[in-house]
């Protein structure tokens, strides 16, 4: 088996009103260090087999078609092979 985690973020250049809203909240309870939080979305996927090329290829296809928004978000992922 193989193991992916996918992290998808929002574009450096895209506006993330959930960040600054904790960003704020932080402020609130004193952590005024904090510049900025940029909320994201994780996810883990498990496939059957163990070839990486074929899951890398079709984890690139299953990011790009549903889990993240290319015209917004930026993803990247991992892929480690479960031996369990």
């Amino acid at each position: 088996m193989i193991k992916a985690k996918i992290y998808v973020t929002l574009k450096p250049s895209v506006l993330d009103p959930q960040g600054k809203v904790i960003t704020n909240a932080l402020h609130t309870l004193g952590y005024t260090d904090v510049i900025e939080t940029r909320a994201s979305k994780f996810f883990e996927m498990t496939f059957e087999g163990t070839d990486l090329q074929d899951a890398n290829k079709k984890l690139n296809e299953i990011c790009h078609k549903l889990l993240a928004n290319p015209n917004t978000e930026i993803y990247h992922f991992e892929l480690e092979q479960d031996n369990a």
